[in-house]
């Protein structure tokens, strides 16, 4: 199966289950506040996809957040069935998974902005550019926060869902050091993998120039 067919199947397999998502989520305006970053991040990816092809690896990511995204709009983040069963494993007085959404926040916006940084030839590997991955994951997670934030005086206790805070007042900090482990764990784990596929996205990019010059 080619790069584009194994695309087109994950974006099949996405658009069912945003139609399970979709069908009777706990709650609607909470649904659509949660799964709005794939309405817009799709059809981006998709207008792109000839221009500028991302990495198997960052697809495969931005694919699994896309999935904690859907799971945790249908049932809301403080609802999740998994969720609870992480709890009762771990002796948590609450529903985790709300954390898991967070660290994904970090962890895939880190391949992604790694991913930009190196192909556009912003930066050149090294500290510098683990550095400014982990200041742009930081500042999306503190732009998440300001949306709750904004949602919270907006819509008041119709908010609550949304904000999923479970009585944590420190909730809004926690969030963001979950990104933040998630953008240094994403960076530490998969650098390299993602360095030799970027490698062989631009041989590539290289040889079909050659071909159709």
């Amino acid at each position: 199966m080619s790069r584009t067919q194994t695309l087109l199947v994950a974006l099949v397999v996405l658009l069912c289950l945003l139609a399970w998502s979709g069908w009777h989520p706990y709650d609607r305006a909470t649904w659509l506040m949660e799964v709005l970053p794939i309405f817009i991040v799709v059809p981006v990816l998709i207008a792109s996809y000839t221009r500028f092809p991302l990495t198997h690896l960052l697809y495969i990511c931005i694919f699994v957040h896309a999935v904690i995204l859907l799971v945790g709009g249908a049932y809301t983040y403080a609802r999740v069935p998994f969720g609870f069963q992480i709890a009762e494993a771990l002796g948590l007085h609450r529903n985790p998974y709300d954390k898991i959404g967070h660290f994904a926040q970090g962890f895939v916006p880190a391949l992604a902005a790694r991913e930009i940084l190196l192909r556009g030839g912003y930066v050149r590997a090294g500290k510098m550019l683990s550095f400014l991955v982990t200041c742009v994951v930081l500042a999306i997670s503190a732009s998440y926060e300001l949306i709750e934030w904004a949602a919270a005086i907006s819509l008041g206790q119709g908010a609550d869902e949304f904000l999923g805070t479970q009585g944590d007042p420190w909730d809004t900090q926690s969030d963001m050091l979950f990104a933040l482990i998630g953008a240094v764990v994403a960076q530490a784990v998969l650098a390299r993998t993602q360095d030799r596929q970027i490698v062989r996205l631009r041989n590539s990019a290289f040889s079909s120039e050659v071909n159709n010059g």
